[in-house]
């Protein structure tokens, strides 16, 4: 990657336009903005800076910050603008706050880039290691803790700002400015209005996403956790809101009123399906008896005890999911020693060695330390012979019951999610159940259809089975402990 480039990707440079900084501006000024100082606290070249002097010219002070010095000089040619060059993650935000007068209007364009991009690159433009979501185990070492560099710094400027009068208005990534809400409500960072305009991000910056302007104008005492979406800049009227409600964000404020109540724990555990990432290695598909075709091309021999028929999202949302290729499941268990395969299975094994540097070389932290060849996602639930998936991937909610192939349990990837059953009939009951308009609509309240994976396992489980069974007429399977984990009956 060219060094031009690669400088670009770490601090996710983009830079915006004056056009689209004037008419954020102006809308700032018809929403009744009126700041005694203006921070632009990622300044670039400084379009902010300059078209806060047209639409807020009584605004005594305005300070830009830039960590790029080349961006810095050029942002000093505006005109009633003091602009410094200094790295934002350095920056004593609190301090320089609370140091001004209020109302305060923060304003800007931070960095559209993950933390995993620019650590990736080496690059160091990064806030202090911290888990901002405080997750834990496995979901903060397997990707959940990944986190928008943007996100860090809405948050970050968020809580610099509780108990002030002022305002953070930030262009930024849709599903950004959601997950910066969700968290500064949770922790009541007294906002007392929010909203977010829709932007063209293709039109403004070549960039392939769902984009927004964030308001949020702060309160010292206010206590607001709803947030008014607009379809632009200039619409007059919102389209819908979103609100944070016993813990989560909802959707849909109509579906989440009507069919609320079946919130609660479910009796019932989701499941994803299992994690491997080494697909040329571990899926094949068959090519006759004993014979497979691996994702490199290969043909080889392998014995079928470690075989399973497998369904990934793209074939299990089709209207009757059948399985076109196998999963190599090398253990039974998380941690299982995957030694036994050489015995039980010697040229699974032989295949397994001669793929060694392909498996090997995943860079994911969970196989650290694990039996060599490990998956994750695995336990006795993947092997019960009946599931209800669904897809997390899919901008729609089906959930498909799937049977045994060639009297062996279907697995799922990991991009799937789905209830362990022991037979036909209780998969046929809950996958009827999950079907209905009532946990539809329940789903939907919840659901924002343009994130990367709009259905999770947490979402799934926030539906309690045993009301909405109730209110059906029905009852759901007897469930017992098998191993530890919750399934379906009990599973030999």
């Amino acid at each position: 990657m060219p060094a031009k480039t690669r400088r670009k990707v770490e601090f996710g440079d983009f830079q915006t336009p004056d056009a689209l900084a004037r008419r954020v501006c102006a809308l700032l000024r018809r929403l009744g903005v009126s700041p005694e100082c203006i921070v632009e606290p990622t300044c670039g070249e400084g379009s902010f800076l300059r078209a806060s002097v047209a639409a807020f010219p009584q605004c005594p002070l305005r300070l830009g910050f830039e960590i790029n010095p080349n961006y810095a000089q050029a942002a000093r040619s505006v005109e009633q603008a003091e602009v410094h060059c200094e790295d934002f993650f350095r920056k004593d935000w609190l301090g320089l706050l609370n140091g001004l007068r209020a109302p305060i209007l923060v304003v800007g364009n931070p960095p559209w880039v993950t933390n995993s991009a620019v650590g990736a690159l080496g690059g160091a433009n990064l806030p202090a290691k911290s888990n901002i979501h405080r997750l834990s185990g496995l979901d903060a070492i397997t990707g959940k803790s990944n986190f928008d560099i943007s996100e860090w710094m809405l948050l970050h400027l968020l809580e610099c700002l509780s108990g002030r009068k002022a305002v953070l208005a930030m262009l930024c990534k849709t599903v950004v400015a959601r997950k910066a809400l969700r968290h500064a409500w949770s922790w009541n960072s007294q906002i007392a209005m929010s909203a977010v305009y829709s932007i063209d991000a293709t039109k403004h910056f070549g960039a392939s996403v769902d984009a927004c302007l964030l308001v949020c104008i702060l309160e010292p005492g206010a206590a607001s956790q709803e947030c008014a979406v607009y379809s632009d800049l200039d619409a007059s009227s919102h389209d819908s809101t979103f609100a944070f409600r016993n813990g989560r964000l909802v959707a849909d404020m109509d579906c989440f009123e009507a069919y609320g109540r079946l919130s609660g724990a479910s009796p019932l555990k989701w499941r994803s399906g299992v994690k491997h990432d080494c697909s040329r290695v571990m899926e094949l598909r068959s090519r006759g008896y004993q014979d497979f075709e691996n994702g490199l091309g290969e043909v080889v021999r392998l014995e079928s005890t470690y075989l399973y028929p497998m369904l990934k999202s793209s074939e299990l949302m089709k209207p009757h999911p059948t399985p076109s290729r196998y999963m190599l499941v090398t253990q039974r268990a998380v941690g299982e020693e995957t030694s036994p395969i050489e015995h039980d299975a010697p040229r699974t094994w032989d295949y397994l060695q001669s793929h060694a540097d392909h498996l090997d070389g995943r860079a994911g932290a969970i196989y650290r330390n694990q039996p060599r060849f490990s998956v994750f996602g695995v336990g006795a639930y993947s092997f019960a012979p009946w599931k209800v998936a669904t897809s997390g991937f899919y901008k729609r909610l089906d959930f498909r019951c799937v049977g045994p192939v060639e009297d062996k349990p279907v697995v799922l990837d990991d991009t799937c999610y789905f209830l362990p059953c022991r037979t036909e009939h209780d998969a046929g009951l809950l996958a009827e159940l999950l079907n209905s308009e009532a946990a539809g609509s329940f789903f939907r309240s919840f659901i924002f259809w343009d994130a990367k994976r709009p259905i999770t396992a947490q979402l799934l489980a926030c539906l309690d089975l045993g009301i909405l069974a109730e209110e059906a007429g029905a009852q759901l399977p007897a469930w017992s402990d098998a191993g530890g984990q919750q399934l379906p009956l009990k599973l030999d």
